[in-house]
């Protein structure tokens, strides 16, 4: 007969932290590295192109190999100019229903040390393994003992290399080739976990889409140089011309505001903002999508031009009603809105007008 000691009282275990509104609404966060492993054919294909971006900063040259022949390269990163001539890594990237067996990449370093003997390319420096699941015990372990692997992977070649490698021909593991894999660097071949992976991916610009989390924080932006860059020209010029048509008589440089307190100080203020919109434009760069920038700055021209195009009494005026005007453009759709403030959205209407899609002193005024 079952104990009464045998029957415990039901009582889950406290959370590790403490609960957020953020978990009532979407429950507990999936761990980043659960999420990879369940990502779909697609989602996976998409994460690693996403990855791969982070490894620009490493090398002179990044590419997918797309050609039609298999050469066991799939993500080249390219050490100098000289391509697969010179130094250069390979990053193996695999999708499997399971953890990656030595069994799944005996074909793969066929292919690099039979394609690199025939000349094809020259041996790659490192040679990583990237695979949806992770790479199995047993072939880590493998992986941490270059010697052993060497072996295993010699009585394994007529097994799954010799048919393996091109379906043109069987390839026998004899005389120069066998010399030459006798004598090939086995310790180029090792493996990226999934921690590596999702550490590099957070350094590009599709992290926080991908995975979540927020934004980081934005650093503060520079204050405007005292001499105006050149890449400043256009809309400080548009600015000149809009306080030259509120005082009735042409500026012709930022020195004639000595005379004018009240516009020295707008001036200030609207450079300021203009900092801080390219702030934000070098912000986004590392942290969202290309083109997410591009979409916010549409968002505020679209919010703005209708009072940009209304009649004003000058251009100063114009400038004025178009800068108010942008503080309260709705930008929530934007990945970029919870970091964008109102001087970002202010500095955005002289971004545009320096590429004269926002105009302050019109033809028919």
């Amino acid at each position: 007969m079952i104990a009464e000691a045998d029957l415990k009282v039901i009582k889950p275990k406290e959370p590790a932290t403490a609960s957020s509104a953020a978990h009532v609404q979407s429950g507990i966060p999936v761990p980043k590295a659960i999420r990879v492993k369940n990502f779909s054919p697609d989602d996976w294909e998409d994460f690693i192109e996403e990855w791969s971006t982070s490894l620009e900063d490493t090398y002179i040259k990044v590419r997918r190999f797309g050609g039609s022949g298999d050469y066991g390269v799939d993500i080249a990163g390219f050490c100098t100019d000289k391509g697969f001539e010179n130094t250069w890594d390979n990053y193996q990237c695999k999708r499997y229903a399971h953890p990656l067996r030595p069994s799944d990449i005996w074909v793969e370093l066929g292919k690099i040390i039979y394609y690199s003997h025939i000349g094809e390319y020259t041996p790659p420096r490192k040679h990583y393994f990237v695979a949806s699941l992770g790479v199995g015990t047993t072939l880590e372990r493998l992986l941490s003992k270059p010697t052993e692997l060497h072996q295993k992977f010699k009585e394994n070649w007529d097994g799954h290399c010799r048919s393996g490698i091109t379906l043109t021909k069987e390839i026998e593991l004899s005389g120069k080739l066998l010399s030459y894999m006798d004598a090939f660097d086995f310790t180029i071949f090792s493996s990226k976990s999934h921690v590596e992976l999702i550490e590099a991916h957070s350094y590009t610009g599709f992290h926080a889409v991908r995975f979540g989390g927020g934004l980081p924080a934005r650093p503060d932006p520079e204050a405007p140089p005292a001499v105006p860059a050149p890449s400043e020209s256009r809309y400080i010029r548009q600015l000149l011309d809009a306080y030259g048509d509120h005082l009735g008589s042409p500026l012709p440089d930022m020195n004639a505001l000595v005379a004018h307190n009240m516009l020295g100080r707008d001036f200030r203020r609207q450079r300021e903002r203009f900092y801080h919109a390219e702030a934000l434009r070098n912000f986004a760069r590392d942290t969202v999508p290309d083109g997410t920038f591009d979409d916010l700055q549409e968002e505020v021209y679209h919010g703005v031009v209708d009072i940009t195009d209304a009649t004003h009494p000058n251009g100063y005026e114009r400038m004025k009603a178009t800068v108010t005007q942008a503080s309260s453009v709705a930008l929530t759709a934007n990945p970029l809105a919870s970091v964008t403030k109102s001087q970002d959205r202010q500095g955005i209407c002289h971004q545009l007008a320096n590429e004269d899609r926002l105009k302050w002193v019109m033809d028919d005024d």
